[in-house]
């Protein structure tokens, strides 16, 4: 090469960024860098779930993604990926695979504990957590999983909302769940939802979908709810927590002006479980259904305000506020009534 060319050929290099070491974007950066730090604690978890029909039994392949959230090996998955399997592989970012046994679930929050076996004493990289507390739409969010059975798969996007309650294929009903517009496709439920600081902030749990494949509307649950559920759950392979018994939808402006409701903040109490604390105590649910982003609700029924003289926002606030209580305590809930302010008088109760 002469030196002519040899000149042409570096500006070239430092002008239009032919080089391999073109400048990153700091979008780009950030990308990257959560990616690198979170990939090796995001594992693929394939099953093997024994199926009856009329004539034999036969094995069932399923898969999903989990996140390592200790050094010895514990795995947060979703409830749906592990439920009723007989065997369970993890596969780690770099290939390597492990057996792993059920730990423990909650159902109704469609979480589940699972434990990575060894030969030999191993420590794993253990997924930081976040706080889902006060996230707002429009937020950068990122999902890592095995949608399809594709290893270590980074998808980006935003919050779209928060405080939406999601309705599982079985019935159940979550609430607070994250909404996204990140794409989760089947093999990423159980996943870690992440922060621009690489920190879990949420665990990728269902899409909203038509066609089967994702058209923008994923939910995930607030990792600090799964906070909450995985001490339990590692202990006693089950939760003991206080329950209200409701399914409630957090207030905003335009839904209280939709509804006619003289408030704008609060939890609509949509459903009341029979025999549950709420339904001892005489709150009521609603009795109109509607559809609210895709998400069935009923409406015209109570209204809470506060509980034990604490305002009330979400869903996660009267958890809070229950948690702190033992069985057989008393709180007082503070809600509206058609329009009147009414108070009753709750037993905390830990869901069996």
């Amino acid at each position: 090469m002469t030196i002519k060319r040899l000149i042409i050929f570096l500006v070239l290099v430092l002008t239009h960024g032919i080089a391999t070491g073109a400048k990153l974007t700091p979008e780009e950066e950030i990308n990257i860098s959560v990616f690198k730090n979170a990939s090796p604690s995001v594992v693929n978890i394939t099953t093997t779930t024994l199926m009856r029909d009329f004539f034999s039994v036969y094995p069932q392949k399923g898969s999903g993604s989990g996140s390592i959230i200790s050094q010895d090996g514990y795995v947060v998955t979703n409830y749906h990926v592990v439920e009723d399997t007989s065997d369970i592989t993890i596969v780690m970012n770099d290939g390597k695979k492990f057996k792993a046994k059920f730990i423990g679930a909650d159902a109704d929050s469609d979480l589940a504990i699972i434990k990575i076996l060894t030969e030999t004493p191993t420590t794993f990289k253990a997924l930081e957590f976040g706080n889902s507390e006060g996230l707002q739409p429009g937020q950068r969010v990122f999902a890592i999983g095995n949608p399809f059975g594709l290893n270590s798969t980074l998808t980006a996007g935003i919050i779209s909302a928060t405080g939406r309650p999601l309705t599982t294929e079985h019935g159940r009903v979550i609430e607070d769940v994250i909404q996204t517009d990140t794409p989760i496709n089947p093999g990423n439920s159980g996943g870690p939802l992440l922060d621009t600081e690489g920190k879990m902030i949420g665990i990728n749990s269902a899409i909203f979908t038509p066609s089967g494949g994702n058209i923008g509307i994923g939910f995930a649950i607030p990792i600090n709810t799964a906070k909450g559920l995985i001490p339990d759950l590692i202990k006693y392979g089950r939760t003991r927590r206080p329950w209200m018994g409701i399914v409630g939808l957090p207030l905003w402006e335009n839904l209280s002006k939709a509804v006619g409701l003289p408030v704008n903040r609060g939890i609509l109490v949509s459903e009341v479980v029979i025999g549950g604390p709420a339904y001892k105590a005489g709150i009521r649910g609603g009795n109109r259904p509607v559809n609210i982003s895709g998400t069935s609700v009923y409406l015209g029924g109570d209204v809470i305000l506060e509980v034990n003289g604490v305002k009330v926002a979400y869903m996660q606030d009267i958890m809070k506020m229950l948690s702190t209580k033992k069985p057989d305590d008393f709180v007082i809930i503070k809600l509206l009534r058609d329009t009147k302010i009414i108070e009753l008088k709750m037993r905390v109760e830990l869901r069996q």
